[in-house]
């Protein structure tokens, strides 16, 4: 599983959640809501460091991640965040990733 950050949404992870370098955001499911990848479930965020990150990518010094315990919520599917400018805050896409060969 990878996360890709665009960057748009790192402008807004700085700008509105106050991050800088050496901050860490958690990408976690939610019993609430619903998703592409996974019916009653969505997905939220946290600022706090990882125990058991599966999953990482970093940008600009801010560290984006994924805890093992957490990774069944994307179903084999990469993490792509975005920024919506309508909506004015972050949204998720999940794509599964490309077979190579």
């Amino acid at each position: 599983m990878n996360i890709h950050i665009s960057k748009a949404a790192l402008t807004w992870f700085k700008e509105e959640v106050g991050l800088d370098t050496g901050s860490y955001v958690r990408f976690y499911p939610m019993i609430y809501g619903n998703s592409p990848v996974q019916e009653n479930f969505s997905l939220g965020f946290s600022i706090e460091a990882p125990v058991d990150a599966i999953a990482s990518s970093e940008a600009e010094g801010i560290h984006f991640y994924v805890e093992e315990t957490d990774v069944w919520y994307f179903n084999g599917h990469d993490l792509y965040v975005e920024f919506n400018e309508a909506m004015d805050e972050v949204e998720y896409q999940y794509k599964l990733p490309k077979i190579k060969g």
